[in-house]
């Protein structure tokens, strides 16, 4: 929102001075509407710095409770001596071990069969109108006489809600192009079958060749049987994932072990995003200091983040994150060595582990004081944020009632301006008519024109 000058329309030889003035007069009340745009400038500019440190705080909490979770696990990961049959994900665990799986029979799938029979778009498919279907334990008394088609029957199927979806496909050849296919919803062993007069011929409509299946197999000798292939509660904290069958004493072996560079890529994570945040807080401080220079959050992150670099320390072979290779520069820049934690002795990792702790506990338990900074409703950017957007609303509403009363007052310097205009208008005139009487006078009088 600006304040223009108003446009000055005159007849005078003074039009110009009048215009001269409203530019001037509208100048001089712009200079607060102006002062007031700048404070608002400036605090969109805050906003916006705000909201950027508020990632960045997020960032590194984020980073730490990821240092918490690698710790927490003891950077444990799965690995499959077959990746072809046997896949795994370690979810929670946090004891090594070896898991051995075999006698792979069967895996999981939904059971899937075909009408064995095709039909014509309107041929009959039950001799008798009534058809049986059974889904596992359960059976459907199906009554289609009133619609005795491969539609009627699929759309009567698909009615009970039993657990099973009907369609129909069409191969295009012959008389009878047009197939029925009944699937399971869930995948294991299921009895699926369409009989036509159970009580009578009892005719059976779809093949038998796919009645699903269950994974079938032993976890270290002792038998397990899922209906489905992701299995998540054998092994508390494990996922495993059967992708495929084995013949005769084939094995696969799960093993779950410390796999330091999952810890030395979170350490990675928290380096960078440390630097991000102590980047952010620094462009803040000094003499070249930002617009955030001397604010509150500034001091508060910048405080929290001494506590976390320079006052957390343990017991024990790592006690400090200068153990863990986590070193910083005299521009306070943090550099990571991952060599360290990699020539780490078992010992050495057991004791980063009990430094870095949980999501809630040691080192990354610190999460906790950025998280209160960056939390979306409560935490003190965005409650200094609301600030902002409070304060920028107050100086909107302030621009608008001083811009409408600036206008107000131009348009009342125009009229007066345009009034003194005519009258000096209207007096130039006049001065012309008695200019020109008196030439005429002159010229009467002397026979010329005296100046």
């Amino acid at each position: 929102m600006s304040l223009s000058p108003l446009t000055f329309t005159g007849v005078s030889t003074y039009s110009t001075d009048f215009q001269t003035i409203m530019n001037r007069a509208s100048a001089i009340a712009a200079l607060p509407i102006k002062a007031l745009q700048n404070q608002q400038t400036d605090l969109l500019q805050q906003k916006l710095l705000v909201s950027n440190l508020s990632t960045a705080v997020a960032d590194l909490a984020s980073a730490l409770e990821n240092i918490g979770t690698v710790s927490a696990s003891k950077s444990l990961a799965a690995s499959s001596s077959n990746t072809a049959k046997v896949t795994a994900t370690n979810v929670s665990a946090d004891n090594a071990a070896v898991y051995t799986i075999s006698e792979i029979s069967s895996i999981s799938q939904a059971a899937s069969e075909t009408s064995v029979l095709g039909y014509a778009d309107s041929g009959a498919v039950s001799a008798t109108g009534l058809v049986q279907l059974k889904v596992g334990s359960n059976t459907y008394n199906l009554d289609i006489t009133s619609r005795n088609t491969l539609a009627g029957l699929r759309d009567a199927i698909n009615e009970q809600n039993a657990g099973v979806n009907a369609t129909v496909f069409t191969t295009g050849t012959g008389a009878t192009p047009n197939y029925l296919s009944v699937t399971a919803s869930l995948a294991g062993a299921t009895t699926l079958t369409l009989t036509d007069d159970p009580g009578g011929a009892a005719v059976e409509l779809l093949t038998a060749t796919n009645q699903g299946a269950d994974t079938d197999f032993k976890l270290n000798g002792v038998a397990v049987k899922k209906q489905t292939n992701f299995i998540n509660d054998v092994v508390p904290g494990v996922t495993f994932n059967i992708l495929g069958t084995t013949s005769g004493v084939e094995t696969v072996s799960v093993t779950l072990t410390s796999d330091k560079s999952r810890l030395s890529s979170a350490l990675s994570s928290f380096v960078s995003a440390y630097n991000t945040l102590r980047t952010q807080v620094s462009d803040q401080v000094g003499e070249a200091a930002g617009l955030l220079s001397g604010d509150y959050l500034v001091r508060e992150v910048q405080s929290r983040l001494r506590t976390l670099t320079n006052t957390y320390e343990t017991s024990g072979t790592v006690h400090s994150l200068a153990d863990l290779g986590i070193t910083f520069e005299s521009t306070g820049e943090a550099k990571f060595d991952s060599s360290v934690v990699t020539n780490f002795s078992t010992t050495q990792l057991e004791d980063a582990f009990g430094f870095l702790g949980t999501t809630t506990t040691g080192f990354a338990g610190l999460a906790a004081d950025f998280e209160d900074i960056s939390a979306s409703v409560t935490g003190l950017a965005q409650i200094q944020l609301d600030n902002y957007e409070t304060e920028n609303q107050r100086l909107t509403d302030q621009i608008a009632v001083m811009t409408a009363r600036a206008t107000e007052a131009q348009k009342t310097l125009q009229a007066q301006l345009q009034s003194a205009d005519a009258l000096l208008a209207s007096l130039q005139s006049q001065q012309s008519i008695l200019t020109a009487t008196i030439q005429s006078l002159n010229y009467s009088l002397y026979g010329k024109n005296e100046e």
